[in-house]
């Protein structure tokens, strides 16, 4: 009997259908929830490139996943938008977990983006050309993404090691692109608290003066006293609890970004993120990527006394933390990351 190839190719090509057919259900039924929606504070920010990573280069969708991301003027939009219900997961701030417990809201965040704020605040040398200390901002209207923000927070914390209360200066939301370069150059603003590559930007063309610099971990450690999470994916204990292989999925993709992150050269980059983070200058981009390199998670982990830093930041300026309990035990999770680095040693 003559071996029919061409049966056989036809039955094993059916087969290969219904096998990959099986186990892609079976996939979408392991992810209790493949549609994730997550909110972001100024995605175009270095501060998030992983998350930009993650999307651009198709990881969530190797997980099973389908995210819809929403881009915020600043991340305490992107946090309202969890709390209200329209935004799943934040890609947001690790101090936003302890300041919504001290309102009696669990948020754990579940894999680090960065383990440095890369907040810069400076002093514009258009209308404070004169500037010499931080008591000289009393009474000046101070630009950040958006109030309540982290930069809003670091603000905060530069202030009262100079002495001043947040109420000593008046805080405007003015994002972390076009608005806010409108708004320095303007004169509507005397400082700012903002992100790369903006800030690289505003220094080559001298147009501030850089009074505290957290794109370095030296640096970091130096103004906190302590590692200070920064950057993150943060969502509900609830959602958590309900979603863990989502949650799963979710930091995997993230994972997956920081150890491409570690190893991608500038040009990598500069391809993989939108033209339209470039702000129409590559070399600047760049130059704003290499600044701030160290400052990105090598491994989405969360640093042991990350969280007490966080912690004392937030006490200095924010007196209502001083009654509340904080449990920081809630506030974050490596869990989630110590198995998606067995899946991606």
């Amino acid at each position: 009997m003559k071996f029919n190839w061409k049966q056989f190719g036809i039955a094993l090509c059916l087969f290969l259908a219904g096998y990959l057919t099986f186990n892609s259900k079976l996939f979408a039924q392991t992810l209790e929830k493949p549609k994730v929606s997550i909110a972001v504070g100024g995605k175009n920010l270095l501060y998030y490139l992983p998350l930009t990573v993650a999307e651009q280069l198709g990881y969530f969708k190797d997980e099973g996943l389908q995210v819809e991301i929403s881009d915020f003027a600043g991340g305490a939009k992107a946090l309202q938008a969890l709390i209200g219900g329209s935004a799943d997961v934040v890609s947001g701030a690790f101090e936003h977990t302890i300041s919504m417990q001290a309102k009696n809201q669990i948020i754990t965040a579940f894999v680090l983006q960065g383990r440095a704020p890369q907040i810069v605040m400076a002093v514009s040398n258009k209308t404070m050309p004169h500037y010499k200390t931080i008591a000289d901002l009393k009474g000046k209207k101070i630009g950040v993404t958006a109030p309540g923000s982290s930069t809003s927070m670091m603000s905060n914390f530069v202030l009262a090691k100079g002495g001043l209360k947040p109420t000593d200066v008046s805080y405007i939301g003015v994002g972390a692109s076009a608005g806010a370069l409108s708004a320095l150059r303007s004169g509507q603003i005397d400082a700012i608290a903002n992100l790369d590559p903006l800030i690289t930007m505003l220094q080559q063309k001298n147009e501030i003066r850089i009074i505290s610099d957290t794109r370095t971990l030296k640096e970091t450690n130096a103004i906190f006293g302590g590692p200070m999470p920064a950057a993150t994916l943060y969502a509900s204990a609830d959602f958590i609890k309900k979603y863990p292989n989502t949650t799963q999925a979710l930091t995997n993709a993230m994972v997956r970004a920081l150890r491409w992150l570690q190893k991608a050269a500038p040009e990598d980059i500069v391809k993989a993120v939108p033209e339209s983070y470039l702000l129409g200058d590559r070399p600047l981009y760049i130059a704003a990527f290499t600044k701030v390199r160290e400052a990105i998670s090598p491994d989405g982990k969360f640093p042991e006394g990350g969280a007490v830093t966080a912690l004392h930041t937030l006490e200095s300026f924010d007196p209502t933390l001083a009654d509340k309990k904080i449990d920081l035990s809630t506030t974050y999770t490596n869990a989630f990351v110590d198995k998606a680095d067995q899946k991606y040693k």
